[in-house]
């Protein structure tokens, strides 16, 4: 892509990464850093962005803000915009998940939180840099969704259809940006270890380390790649499960562990 290959420009990359306080995301900023990319990072947590930013090559623009503030990210794509340029990748991968049972009247405000911050969050770290980015003609958008969102898993409504609505809003923003030079891509990560993964009870094959998974899945980014599973082997595992009659679909995942309930990580 003209402007943002890391290959044929004279400058360096700009990312913006959300959910960069730990886990993928922090794995992905020390990644790009590496590849001498100028950096804008952001979660809620202030004194662990600091520390994932004093651990890089070069320091980070620091961002500290929950993304399901519209206003605040606003603010902080005009501040890097304004201090380093119209990013070339921003990557939103702010997420959280815990167990939910819909009968369970405990469990609504967690619905409701991992709805804001896996959809809404997504919507609200892109918005703020995609009109830029479509004026200067180039750029990718990167959403970080998940195999979960293929199909329904019991005990994670919350999760996996949060999911499934940001496969399906990254596919329709790719379609809007068709012919702009802007390129949407689409990751859905199997099981990375993260602080996210730690608390699964159950077994999770094809388990990625965290710096495997940032590079893998910043190879994808870098391609441009419209959508793609990270490990390739959980997308041949989802296209299988996708192909399921729901009987056979539901009698196995019956069976299935489930990540307890509790407040959204």
């Amino acid at each position: 892509m003209s402007g943002s290959d890391p290959k044929t420009r004279r400058q360096p990359l700009r990312v913006f990464i959300s959910g960069a306080s730990s886990g993928l995301g922090a794995a992905l900023a020390r990644y790009y850093a590496g590849q001498g990319a100028e950096l804008g990072i952001a979660a809620r947590r202030a004194g662990e962005l600091q520390q994932v930013s004093a651990a890089l090559q070069q320091p980070a623009h620091i961002y500290p803000l929950d993304v399901t503030d519209a206003a605040a990210l606003a603010v902080a794509a005009g501040d890097f915009i304004a201090r380093v340029g119209v990013p070339d990748i921003v990557i939103a991968n702010a997420g959280i998940s815990v167990g939910t049972l819909t009968e369970e009247a405990d469990d609504l405000a967690a619905f409701a939180r991992v709805f804001a911050v896996n959809v809404q969050g997504m919507v609200n770290t892109f918005q703020p840099f995609a009109g830029a980015m479509r004026r200067r003609g180039c750029g990718r958008l990167a959403g970080i969704a998940s195999v979960a969102g293929v199909r329904g898993l019991p005990g994670a409504g919350a999760y996996s259809a949060s999911k499934a609505a940001t496969i399906a809003y990254l596919e329709s923003l790719r379609v809007e940006l068709r012919g702009s030079g802007v390129q949407v891509v689409t990751v859905a990560p199997g099981y990375i270890e993260t602080p996210m993964t730690a608390a699964n009870p159950y077994p999770m094959p094809f388990l990625l380390p965290v710096d495997e998974a940032a590079r893998r899945i910043a190879r994808v980014i870098d391609r441009g790649d419209s959508y793609a599973v990270v490990p390739w082997q959980m997308g041949v595992a989802a296209k299988l499960l996708r192909l399921l009659p729901n009987a056979v679909y539901d009698r196995l995942a019956a069976r299935a562990g489930r990540k307890p309930r509790g407040l959204p990580r």
